[in-house]
């Protein structure tokens, strides 16, 4: 079984290619921070290449840019070439299936965040909720006259 799950942050814009066949092909690398420090102290990243094909790649350089959270799906694919000085080189990356936009992505004045989730088997794009769907999206904290303190027992807990 070959699949990898994995959530960073965009390293730059993504870049659009068109191949031949004239499909649509969107790279790009994410850094993704490991899950413990080094000897000095620090959190190490690693950057993993990420390649996405189809109206994933489109979306992906339409909402997304350097910085923004991305979550993907998919596969590792290494494949050689030679290079123009004649050695053999060789690539690693992942080829996701599913895109998840985890933050807003691009910074425009007067625009709204976008949420979108893209699905490779269905090639449907969806906005978030919105006003005229009827759901409630303002950023206004739903739990502001709650109050501070909740009593709780031990008996109130399914543990």
């Amino acid at each position: 079984m070959n699949k990898v799950v994995l959530v960073g942050r965009l390293t730059r814009d993504p870049e659009v290619r068109t191949m031949p066949s004239g499909n649509q092909v969107a790279s790009f690398t994410l850094a993704i921070n490991r899950n413990f420090r080094n000897k000095e102290g620090n959190i190490d990243a690693d950057f993993i290449n990420v390649s996405v094909f189809g109206r994933q790649a489109e979306n992906v350089a339409k909402y997304m840019s350097k910085g923004s959270l991305l979550g993907c799906e998919g596969r590792i694919q290494t494949r050689s070439y030679d290079a123009q000085d004649g050695s053999k080189r060789y690539v690693t990356e992942v080829i996701a299936d599913n895109v998840e936009f985890m933050s807003s992505g691009k910074r425009e004045e007067n625009r709204e965040p976008v949420n979108a989730y893209v699905d490779t088997t269905s090639s449907v794009f969806v906005d978030g909720p919105s006003p005229e769907d009827g759901v409630d999206v303002s950023t206004e904290d739903p739990f502001k006259n709650f109050g501070s303190e909740v009593a709780l027992t031990d008996d109130d807990l399914p543990f």
